[in-house]
């Protein structure tokens, strides 16, 4: 039963791809009669072509993958053929949804002002600490320490960010030495960790405030948006801080009044 079922499977996205190879033969004649009939056209037929490279490449994963067993890697897969750039984030599974798009690491002060950030293209945490610090402090020169989470963690970046910033809080992967235990541990250390959850709420309002979701087109399109998401953020932040200090001015002047 595997084996007949398997077989189907195979004939059927035989005669799907001997289908569209049809279907594509006939676009190809349409962009030659399109070409050199104005510039609308020819942008029409630029965007056909590109449409087509799209469909060349599916087709060719899909005789490696199912007609030929292969595993293809994942850096040749796409996941949008309008939105290039689109990665797989998170697979999805049990509680767990499903995210496409670009990953975006931040960089937060104390006062909850956002200083940094960073969209990841085909990076993975690992690669961007060392980066991010690097660029932050040429807008902050007195930026000196920093505290990350254990996924930044490699020895490269403990090397360099040790040699960036005088106070680096940066938990290792893996198993700990004596020595990595007592440093870990310390007071100072467990206190820098703890200030993530200030991070992770500086997350959740941006994607709260719609940066859960990027409606603008194209790579450039994202970046500039998620730069406005993080304008705003910071202007909120400013409007918190100065409502909170005229409420402080407010209560002030009251008891004084009471006072009086």
């Amino acid at each position: 039963k595997k084996e007949e079922r398997e077989k189907l499977i195979k004939r059927a996205h035989k005669e799907y791809i001997e289908f569209v190879q049809l279907i594509l033969e006939r676009i190809m004649e349409c962009i030659k009669l399109l070409y050199g009939k104005g510039l609308e056209s020819d942008k029409k037929a630029m965007e056909l072509e590109n449409f087509i490279k799209h469909a060349e490449r599916q087709i060719d994963q899909i005789k490696r993958r199912v007609l030929n067993g292969e595993t293809i890697p994942h850096n040749e897969k796409v996941f949008s053929i309008f939105e290039e750039h689109t990665e797989w984030i998170c697979k999805g599974k049990a509680g767990v949804t499903q995210e496409l798009g670009l990953r975006v690491c931040i960089l937060e002060d104390k006062y909850g002002f956002i200083l940094h950030h960073l969209v990841m293209e085909k990076q993975t945490d690992d690669q961007v600490p060392v980066l991010i610090i690097e660029q932050a402090q040429k807008a902050f020169p007195d930026l000196n320490g920093c505290s990350f989470d254990k996924g930044f963690w490699s020895p490269m970046n403990k090397k360099r960010l040790g040699e960036l910033l005088d106070n680096l809080i940066l938990p290792k992967k893996g198993k700990l030495s004596l020595t990595e235990k007592e440093i870990e541990s310390s007071e100072d250390f467990v206190t820098g960790k703890q200030k993530h959850s200030a991070v992770e709420s500086a997350i959740n309002a941006l994607e709260n405030h719609s940066l859960d979701r990027c409606p603008d087109h194209g790579i450039d399109g994202f970046k500039r948006y998620v730069a406005l998401a993080v304008l705003a953020r910071n202007i909120q932040i400013l409007g918190h801080k100065i409502q909170q200090k005229e409420l402080q001015q407010t209560r002030k002047s009251e008891r004084y009044r009471l006072a009086s």
